[in-house]
Protein backbone atom coordinates (compact mmCIF):
# COMPACT_ATOMS: atom_id res chain seq x y z
CA UNK A 1 0.00 0.00 0.00
CA UNK A 2 1.42 3.59 -1.14
CA UNK A 3 1.60 5.65 1.95
CA UNK A 4 -0.34 8.76 3.62
CA UNK A 5 1.62 11.13 1.73
CA UNK A 6 1.96 9.42 -1.66
CA UNK A 7 -2.01 8.91 -1.49
CA UNK A 8 -2.48 12.63 -0.83
CA UNK A 9 0.01 13.85 -2.97
CA UNK A 10 -1.22 11.72 -6.29
CA UNK A 11 -5.00 12.11 -4.93
CA UNK A 12 -4.43 15.76 -5.20
CA UNK A 13 -2.91 15.26 -8.98
CA UNK A 14 -6.33 12.62 -10.00
CA UNK A 15 -8.85 15.03 -9.14
CA UNK A 16 -6.69 17.90 -11.15
CA UNK A 17 -6.40 15.70 -14.26
CA UNK A 18 -10.23 14.94 -14.00
CA UNK A 19 -10.74 18.74 -13.94
CA UNK A 20 -8.53 19.00 -17.37
CA UNK A 21 -10.49 16.67 -18.63
CA UNK A 22 -14.05 17.62 -17.83
CA UNK A 23 -12.82 20.91 -19.25
CA UNK A 24 -11.68 20.09 -22.25
CA UNK A 25 -15.17 18.43 -22.68
CA UNK A 26 -16.76 21.82 -22.50
CA UNK A 27 -14.54 23.14 -24.57
CA UNK A 28 -15.38 20.47 -27.41
CA UNK A 29 -19.86 20.75 -26.59
CA UNK A 30 -19.79 24.72 -26.42
CA UNK A 31 -19.71 27.41 -29.47
CA UNK A 32 -18.94 30.04 -27.77
CA UNK A 33 -15.38 29.91 -29.72
CA UNK A 34 -15.75 33.13 -31.38
CA UNK A 35 -18.60 36.18 -31.72
CA UNK A 36 -17.65 38.02 -34.96
CA UNK A 37 -19.13 41.25 -36.41
CA UNK A 38 -18.32 40.97 -40.22
CA UNK A 39 -19.21 43.82 -42.34
CA UNK A 40 -20.27 44.36 -46.19
CA UNK A 41 -21.07 46.71 -48.47
CA UNK A 42 -24.57 46.20 -50.31
CA UNK A 43 -26.15 47.42 -54.02
CA UNK A 44 -27.89 49.92 -51.62
CA UNK A 45 -27.26 49.51 -48.09
CA UNK A 46 -24.62 48.09 -46.09
CA UNK A 47 -25.01 44.67 -44.27
CA UNK A 48 -23.47 43.14 -40.76
CA UNK A 49 -23.64 39.37 -40.43
CA UNK A 50 -23.31 39.17 -36.71
CA UNK A 51 -21.79 35.22 -35.55
CA UNK A 52 -21.28 33.13 -32.62
CA UNK A 53 -19.63 29.61 -33.46
CA UNK A 54 -17.77 27.20 -32.06
CA UNK A 55 -16.12 23.82 -33.69
CA UNK A 56 -18.68 22.23 -34.39
CA UNK A 57 -21.95 24.83 -34.72
CA UNK A 58 -23.03 28.49 -34.64
CA UNK A 59 -25.77 31.07 -35.41
CA UNK A 60 -25.73 33.70 -37.58
CA UNK A 61 -27.47 37.04 -37.81
CA UNK A 62 -27.91 39.49 -40.52
CA UNK A 63 -28.35 42.87 -40.42
CA UNK A 64 -29.47 45.67 -43.15
CA UNK A 65 -28.86 49.41 -42.86
CA UNK A 66 -29.09 50.82 -39.26
CA UNK A 67 -29.72 47.59 -37.47
CA UNK A 68 -32.43 45.79 -38.92
CA UNK A 69 -32.72 42.55 -38.36
CA UNK A 70 -33.13 40.26 -41.49
CA UNK A 71 -32.62 36.65 -40.18
CA UNK A 72 -31.28 34.07 -37.94
CA UNK A 73 -29.76 30.31 -38.52
CA UNK A 74 -27.97 27.59 -37.47
CA UNK A 75 -25.24 26.13 -39.03
CA UNK A 76 -22.56 23.53 -39.31
CA UNK A 77 -19.45 24.75 -39.59
CA UNK A 78 -17.42 22.70 -41.74
CA UNK A 79 -20.90 22.49 -43.96
CA UNK A 80 -20.38 26.04 -44.32
CA UNK A 81 -16.69 26.57 -45.64
CA UNK A 82 -15.83 26.28 -48.85
CA UNK A 83 -12.15 27.09 -48.05
CA UNK A 84 -10.57 23.94 -48.14
CA UNK A 85 -7.38 24.98 -45.86
CA UNK A 86 -9.64 26.59 -43.51
CA UNK A 87 -11.80 23.13 -43.11
CA UNK A 88 -8.78 21.40 -42.95
CA UNK A 89 -7.55 23.32 -39.79
CA UNK A 90 -11.07 23.05 -37.72
CA UNK A 91 -10.75 19.63 -38.00
CA UNK A 92 -7.25 19.61 -37.18
CA UNK A 93 -8.04 21.61 -34.04
CA UNK A 94 -10.54 18.93 -33.01
CA UNK A 95 -8.02 16.11 -33.33
CA UNK A 96 -5.78 18.26 -30.74
CA UNK A 97 -8.15 18.46 -28.40
CA UNK A 98 -9.44 14.91 -28.75
CA UNK A 99 -5.40 13.76 -28.22
CA UNK A 100 -5.23 16.24 -25.05
CA UNK A 101 -8.94 14.68 -23.80
CA UNK A 102 -7.17 10.77 -24.01
CA UNK A 103 -3.74 12.09 -22.21
CA UNK A 104 -6.34 13.99 -19.88
CA UNK A 105 -7.68 10.56 -19.33
CA UNK A 106 -4.18 8.31 -19.18
CA UNK A 107 -2.77 10.92 -16.52
CA UNK A 108 -5.79 10.60 -14.80
CA UNK A 109 -5.79 7.00 -14.66
CA UNK A 110 -2.02 6.88 -13.66
CA UNK A 111 -2.36 9.40 -11.14
CA UNK A 112 -5.44 7.21 -9.58
CA UNK A 113 -3.44 4.02 -9.91
CA UNK A 114 -0.87 5.41 -7.83
CA UNK A 115 -2.78 6.99 -5.26
CA UNK A 116 -4.12 3.37 -4.70
CA UNK A 117 -1.29 1.39 -4.88
CA UNK A 118 2.67 1.21 -5.60
CA UNK A 119 3.36 -0.25 -9.32
CA UNK A 120 6.28 -1.85 -10.15
CA UNK A 121 6.85 0.44 -13.56
CA UNK A 122 9.02 2.88 -13.78
CA UNK A 123 6.62 4.48 -16.55
CA UNK A 124 3.13 3.96 -14.42
CA UNK A 125 4.79 6.16 -11.88
CA UNK A 126 5.87 9.87 -11.51
CA UNK A 127 7.57 9.34 -15.12
CA UNK A 128 4.40 8.84 -17.10
CA UNK A 129 1.60 11.60 -15.56
CA UNK A 130 4.77 13.82 -16.55
CA UNK A 131 4.22 13.18 -20.42
CA UNK A 132 0.52 12.68 -20.21
CA UNK A 133 0.43 15.79 -18.85
CA UNK A 134 2.18 17.51 -20.71
CA UNK A 135 1.31 15.97 -23.80
CA UNK A 136 -1.90 17.03 -22.89
CA UNK A 137 -0.86 20.76 -22.83
CA UNK A 138 1.11 20.46 -25.58
CA UNK A 139 -1.68 19.61 -27.16
CA UNK A 140 -4.05 22.67 -26.24
CA UNK A 141 -1.57 25.13 -26.71
CA UNK A 142 -0.93 24.39 -29.95
CA UNK A 143 -4.62 24.37 -30.57
CA UNK A 144 -4.78 27.70 -29.08
CA UNK A 145 -2.09 29.13 -31.65
CA UNK A 146 -4.10 27.36 -34.81
CA UNK A 147 -7.39 29.24 -33.58
CA UNK A 148 -6.62 32.32 -34.05
CA UNK A 149 -4.40 31.49 -37.43
CA UNK A 150 -7.20 29.90 -39.00
CA UNK A 151 -9.29 33.47 -38.04
CA UNK A 152 -7.09 35.67 -39.03
CA UNK A 153 -5.25 33.60 -41.63
CA UNK A 154 -7.99 32.06 -43.51
CA UNK A 155 -10.57 35.11 -42.70
CA UNK A 156 -12.84 32.20 -40.92
CA UNK A 157 -15.60 34.50 -39.56
CA UNK A 158 -16.08 35.79 -43.21
CA UNK A 159 -16.24 32.24 -45.05
CA UNK A 160 -18.97 31.03 -42.62
CA UNK A 161 -20.77 34.53 -42.86
CA UNK A 162 -20.61 34.01 -46.31
CA UNK A 163 -21.83 30.11 -46.06
CA UNK A 164 -24.74 31.55 -44.19
CA UNK A 165 -25.56 34.25 -46.62
CA UNK A 166 -24.73 33.66 -50.15
CA UNK A 167 -26.09 37.06 -51.54
CA UNK A 168 -23.40 38.75 -49.79
CA UNK A 169 -21.20 41.26 -51.77
CA UNK A 170 -17.85 42.94 -51.10
CA UNK A 171 -16.29 42.35 -47.65
CA UNK A 172 -15.30 45.47 -45.57
CA UNK A 173 -13.94 45.21 -42.11
CA UNK A 174 -14.97 42.02 -39.48
CA UNK A 175 -14.67 42.16 -35.74
CA UNK A 176 -14.02 39.41 -33.42
CA UNK A 177 -14.45 38.95 -29.53
CA UNK A 178 -12.83 35.63 -28.21
CA UNK A 179 -15.79 33.59 -26.08
CA UNK A 180 -14.87 31.87 -23.01
CA UNK A 181 -14.71 28.30 -24.65
CA UNK A 182 -11.29 29.30 -26.12
CA UNK A 183 -9.96 30.92 -23.23
CA UNK A 184 -11.01 28.53 -20.92
CA UNK A 185 -8.47 26.29 -22.80
CA UNK A 186 -5.76 28.35 -20.91
CA UNK A 187 -7.44 26.86 -17.52
CA UNK A 188 -6.58 23.45 -19.04
CA UNK A 189 -2.66 24.61 -19.20
CA UNK A 190 -2.78 25.18 -15.87
CA UNK A 191 -4.33 22.72 -14.43
CA UNK A 192 -1.50 20.19 -16.54
CA UNK A 193 0.86 22.45 -14.93
CA UNK A 194 -0.20 21.98 -11.27
CA UNK A 195 -0.16 18.30 -11.63
CA UNK A 196 3.63 18.01 -12.62
CA UNK A 197 4.02 20.49 -10.07
CA UNK A 198 2.23 18.19 -7.79
CA UNK A 199 4.26 15.09 -8.72
CA UNK A 200 7.65 16.90 -8.67
CA UNK A 201 7.11 18.20 -5.19
CA UNK A 202 6.28 14.93 -4.71
CA UNK A 203 9.27 12.91 -6.44
CA UNK A 204 11.69 15.12 -5.05
CA UNK A 205 11.17 15.13 -1.42
CA UNK A 206 11.35 10.88 -1.75
CA UNK A 207 14.58 11.39 -3.70
CA UNK A 208 15.55 14.14 -0.86
CA UNK A 209 14.91 11.34 1.90
CA UNK A 210 16.76 8.48 -0.33
CA UNK A 211 19.78 10.43 -0.02
CA UNK A 212 19.66 11.19 3.22
CA UNK A 213 19.02 7.49 4.75
CA UNK A 214 21.94 6.64 1.93
CA UNK A 215 23.90 9.11 3.74
CA UNK A 216 25.32 7.74 6.95
CA UNK A 217 26.41 4.67 5.19
CA UNK A 218 28.69 6.60 2.86
CA UNK A 219 30.02 8.95 6.01
CA UNK A 220 30.68 5.98 8.56
CA UNK A 221 34.32 5.55 9.06
CA UNK A 222 36.29 2.40 6.63
CA UNK A 223 36.50 0.55 9.50
CA UNK A 224 33.18 0.69 10.80
CA UNK A 225 32.04 -0.40 7.61
CA UNK A 226 34.46 -3.29 7.31
CA UNK A 227 33.52 -4.24 10.72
Amino acid sequence: MPSRKKTVMFGSAFLICLCSFVVICVVLATQHWMSSEVHFSGTNTNVTVSLTYGLFSGTCEQFVGVGLQVSERTFQVTDNLSNTEAKRMIIAIIVLLVLGLLSSLLSSGFTCTNAVSNPYETFLGPTGVYTWNSLCGIFILIAMILFPVNVEGNSLSTELARGCFSSLQTHISSEHVYGYSYWIMLLIIFLNIASIIIIYFYDHARYSKKKEQERPIENAPKDVILF
